[in-house]
């Protein structure tokens, strides 16, 4: 039987977010690391799951602590509990994200900010040719799921090297590729919220497996990993 997040998690934080500061922290500390511990189970049964279908090499649970140094919100403590889990070997490519936070929670999954010669690659292949990554994103489940991808990280005009007239302007602007479903505080607290996330992670694999296939080739669908 998979695990079962309690309502302890969502209460913790909502006070967190009312007395976020190290004082209230110490003083709910067993609660927090009660929370933690179930958590990390239930990441863990995530895993496995993942593990049936594809293969992960690394699960990070990001820190409750906030990195304050040059933000302007000098609050210590995330008020919501976040994990990645990465996918194995060169020829994977795609990670999968969890976010906890009451009235907030959402899976993510696709790529953040990919680094200059993954996001030219990328755009290249969508100058070239969107009609594959077109396909994936109107199939009928994972558009449900997804919609389209989440368009706030992008150029205003097209990129140095891109004309302003591509039919395919609209993806190729896009600084980030990545999909978003958010779920609801019952859903997270429901006994087969893990089967609900895992099955939300695996639609993502066709979009996976083809952004794979475009980062490990190059335009004439070479293979660079030789």
């Amino acid at each position: 039987m998979s695990v079962t997040l309690s309502k302890d998690i969502f209460n913790f934080l909502e006070q967190l977010k009312k007395n976020n500061h190290r004082d209230w922290m110490q003083e709910n500390k067993k609660q927090y690391q009660a929370n933690e511990k179930l958590l990390k189970q239930f990441y863990t049964d995530v895993e496995a799951g993942l593990n049936e279908t594809d293969e992960i090499a690394k699960v990070k649970v990001f820190r409750i602590n906030r990195d304050i140094r040059f933000s302007k919100d000098k609050t210590p403590y995330n008020v919501h509990r976040s994990v990645s889990f990465s996918r194995a070997g060169a020829h994977r490519r795609g990670g999968y994200y969890l976010r906890l936070e009451p009235g907030k929670s959402l899976m993510a999954g696709g790529f953040f900010s990919p680094e200059p010669a993954d996001l030219l690659r990328i755009r290249k292949e969508f100058e070239m040719d969107a009609s594959r990554i077109r396909k994936i994103m109107n199939e009928k489940k994972f558009k449900e799921a997804f919609g389209d991808f989440v368009r706030e990280f992008a150029v205003k005009t097209a990129p140095k090297g891109f004309s302003k007239d591509d039919p395919n302007l609209d993806l190729i602007r896009l600084k980030s590729f990545f999909f978003t479903h958010e779920f609801t505080d019952k859903e997270v607290l429901s006994p087969d919220f893990r089967d609900k996330l895992l099955y939300h992670f695996q639609l993502l694999r066709p979009y996976f497996d083809y952004m794979s296939e475009v980062l490990t080739t190059d335009l004439n669908g070479v293979s660079l990993l030789e």
